[in-house]
Parts: structure tokens; C-alpha cells; sequence
């Protein structure tokens, strides 16, 4: 049997019940992201989706909760001065890292403690 990876769907982060309309404040306002609407069908299960191009990010909630503080999904991004000046506009805390040859990057957290990954290739 011969199977072809194509490319990863989209990116699952856990956060905690009730947490929705904080997730869309972070996603969406600060980040851009639009919300994507749920199938009907895992509507019951909670949380919320986003997209940002070809990027898909699945807020899903998790009970009891616990944030992923190594495990992260990396964005690669143009202008990565310009995104962490508005994290920083946000009140979000910006964490940098110049331990990848290459790459300027730094890291942040969403509002539930997950790990992000900003990097520019340079």
C-alpha cells in the first residue's frame, strides 16, 4: 500500500469549558484570524475554529484542562517585527529565541497557556 502525506489539515489547541468568546478576543481581534463555523454536528462538543489563509486552527475543549506548554504549532510569518510589536500592543508577552540558525522567532502564549511559535526565515 503506497499513501501520500499532502499537507496537515489543521491544528487542534485545547482550552478550557466556557472559554469560546476569549478564544475568538485572541484568534480573531489580535491575531486575525476569521472563525470558521463547526459542522452541526461537533457544535455540542464546544470551542471554536479559525483560518488564516491556508492556516486552520480548531480550539477544542478540554475538561479537565491543561495546556500544552511544550508541544506548539510554529507560524511562519512575513514581517515578524511588525506581528511582535502588535502581540506586544496586546498585552501578550513575547518570549525570544535565536536558537534556530536562520530563523528570527520568538514564542507566546494564547490566553489558556499554549505555546505559540512565530518565525521568519532570514
Amino acid at each position: 500500500m503506497t499513501y501520500t502525506f499532502k499537507a496537515i489539515d489543521h491544528i487542534q489547541l485545547a482550552a478550557p469549558k466556557g472559554s469560546e468568546d476569549l478564544a475568538r478576543h485572541f484568534y480573531a481581534e489580535i491575531l486575525g484570524c476569521k472563525e470558521v463555523d463547526k459542522p452541526e454536528t461537533l457544535r455540542k462538543n464546544g470551542g471554536v475554529w479559525f483560518a488564516y489563509g491556508t492556516v486552520k486552527i480548531h480550539i477544542g475543549i478540554e475538561d479537565p484542562f491543561s495546556p500544552a506548554k511544550k508541544a506548539h504549532p510554529a507560524f511562519e510569518v512575513e514581517n515578524i517585527q511588525a506581528l511582535k510589536q502588535h502581540l506586544q500592543n496586546n498585552d501578550v508577552n513575547i518570549i525570544d529565541d535565536n536558537n534556530l540558525p536562520g530563523a528570527n522567532r520568538f514564542y507566546a502564549h494564547d490566553p489558556f497557556g499554549n505555546r505559540l511559535e512565530f518565525l521568519q526565515w532570514i
